[in-house]
């Protein structure tokens, strides 16, 4: 199983920032990447994705306060979280369309990080 390592995640107060780190496994490329959200009782929603290509999308609440990252080269994926809110809290998950090109073969599938908790105290 490949491992979407995510870290970053923590308590902050209003207003302040934290920046999230997703790190693909050595051996396996990613293609699309995004970070979700999920909160007690709801589905995970999307906050923002990134393409290979750097093309980047995000959910309005988030937008002009949040920014996402990647540098290919480095396997790594960021989320920049400006100006937080109290509803910006919950579970963050890394998410990615993984490819993987080697023994014993070819494949691609998707795959989720174990998730890091963000608290926002107002």
């Amino acid at each position: 199983q490949v491992q979407l390592v995510e870290s970053g995640g923590g308590l902050v107060q209003a207003g302040g920032s934290l920046r999230l780190s997703c790190v693909v496994a050595s051996g396996f490329s990613a293609y699309a990447m995004g970070w979700y959200r999920q909160t007690s009782g709801n589905q995970r929603e999307l906050v923002a994705n990134i393409t290979s290509g750097g093309t980047t999308t995000y959910a309005d609440s988030v937008k002009g306060r949040f920014t996402v990252s990647r540098d290919n080269a480095k396997s790594t994926m960021w989320l920049q979280m400006n100006s937080l809110k109290p509803e910006d809290a919950g579970v963050y998950y890394c998410n990615a369309d993984i490819y993987y090109s080697g023994f014993p073969g070819v494949a691609d599938f998707n795959q989720w990080g174990q998730g890091t908790q963000v608290i926002v105290s107002s």
